[in-house]
């Protein structure tokens, strides 16, 4: 990876001008750095809206729900709105923030593993499109807080777990039978869960979900998904009597990371899971036609987002590596210290600079493991001062990011046209300070 980044894992309104310097969005990145410090997180807003674009295209605009949890602020709620496209909500907290953003509460599919009565309440009386049942003592919760409190039947999907094993790492594999999440094909829970949503006062039965990982690049998992939950739903068809109306087949499609990386693209991706549910479906005797949803979170926001850093100290260890740390790490993108997850790194301000030196880029953390980027190919000029990019970081970054080390997160930007808009604000030293207590007087103290 010595020669200059490909274009390839920058959005597609990237280009360079004559003087090597990489400009998205019409936005001179470099420049981007210097106007709103560092770190700083740009989202292409133009490639966000294709992504959405290209997914309503291939499945059909209702019947795609964005994966919130890859990346959520009011204006990315906004722009999935707008867009078309149905929202995927995992905590109390994504749907506080979805309907703050007057998300249409009918559009949201709520998800989560341990669902609380609050959470559950405030779904059931913003009237919420879908929840996702992951459990009998969730089951539970509904039907007494729809019988206490007088709610609506929700609609309801029974979350299934196909046992099939998808994804780069054990941590985001979602579909084995080992899984905190849903009721497991195996043994017959997803069988007694479906039969019980159908046969409850409390729940409008619509259908199944089943999700079997992320950061997926081969698309023989789901067509072996496919086929699991096609014989699922023809045993809840016999069960029941009634024909499955929706199938969620969750998302998890794979995003180039690296410049050799080759995912499958998005209508790839359609063309092989439509393909393969119908004749999922016709093998094993399901009667019905089940609509299919699908939730992708990274492949939309991913490849859309990048990091810029600035290099604030270099270190030789002789006969071992070059550190090049910088003013950011593990607190705003924690992926490459919780999943070894690999990028690249680049200069915005010279980007078809070859790249022949290998250094570590590193976070400023008081941690051995905050490391961004093991040996990264970067210019044989790196110096202190630096702006330094890292492409591909729209998802699972930002909203994992934390205050660890009392470090503010970063601000977040949506560019688009030459123009660049602050969607998130920049956290200041006054904000780490928000959540603390009012000081009290000490035992003793006589003072007023």
């Amino acid at each position: 990876m010595s020669g200059p980044i490909s274009l390839a894992l920058l959005p597609r309104t990237a280009t360079v001008t004559d003087a090597g310097r990489l400009v998205v969005g019409g936005c001179d990145v470099a420049e981007l750095a210097r106007g709103f410090g560092t770190p700083l997180v740009v989202y292409d807003e133009m490639e966000l809206r294709a992504r959405c674009r290209e997914y309503a295209a291939a499945f059909g605009a209702g019947r795609v729900a964005y994966a919130s949890k890859a990346f959520l602020c009011q204006a990315m709620a906004r722009l999935v709105n707008e867009e078309g496209l149905s929202l995927d909500v995992a905590t109390g907290g994504e749907l506080y923030i979805a309907l703050t953003a007057g998300f249409p509460a009918h559009r949201l599919v709520f998800h989560g593993n341990n669902k609380s009565d609050d959470e559950l309440c405030r779904a059931l009386e913003a009237g919420v499109g879908r929840i996702v049942v992951d459990s009998f003592d969730e089951m539970d919760r509904i039907e007494r807080l729809v019988s206490d409190e007088g709610h609506e039947p929700p609609a309801v999907l029974i979350r299934v777990t196909p046992d099939v094993e998808a994804g780069d790492h054990g941590h985001i594999q979602t579909g084995m039978h080992d899984s905190k999440f849903g009721f497991a094909v195996r043994g017959g829970a997803a069988l007694d869960a479906a039969r019980r949503a159908a046969e409850s006062a409390t729940m409008r039965f619509l259908g199944v979900h089943a999700h079997i990982g992320s950061q997926v690049l081969s698309l023989d998992a789901y067509a072996q998904s496919a086929d699991v939950v096609a014989v699922v739903l023809a045993e809840i068809e016999a069960a029941t009597g009634d024909p499955i109306e929706e199938v969620n087949l969750g998302g998890g499609l794979g995003i180039a990371y690296l410049s050799d990386d080759d995912p499958p693209s998005i209508a790839e991706y359609a063309t092989a899971l439509k393909t393969g549910f119908a004749q999922a479906c016709e093998a094993r005797g399901v009667s019905g036609d089940p609509h299919i949803v699908v939730e992708p979170g990274r492949s939309i926001a991913g490849p859309a987002g990048f990091t810029l850093y600035r290099v604030g100290t270099i270190k030789e260890v002789d006969g071992v590596r070059t550190y090049a740390a910088v003013d950011g790490g593990m607190s705003d993108n924690p992926r490459p210290s919780m999943y070894g997850a690999r990028y690249e790194a680049f200069l915005p301000d010279r980007v078809t600079a070859a790249r022949p030196r290998v250094v570590t880029v590193a976070g400023k953390h008081c941690e051995q493991g905050d490391i961004l980027i093991l040996d990264a190919s970067v210019p044989d000029d790196l110096a202190v001062g630096d702006v330094l990019a890292t492409p591909s970081t729209g998802a699972y970054a930002y909203s994992m990011a934390s205050n660890y080390n009392a470090q503010t997160r970063p601000a977040v930007l949506f560019v688009r046209d030459g123009e660049a808009r602050v969607v998130v604000r920049r956290e200041t030293l006054d904000d780490l300070l928000h959540l603390d207590a009012a000081p009290s007087a000490q035992v003793g103290d006589s003072r007023p």
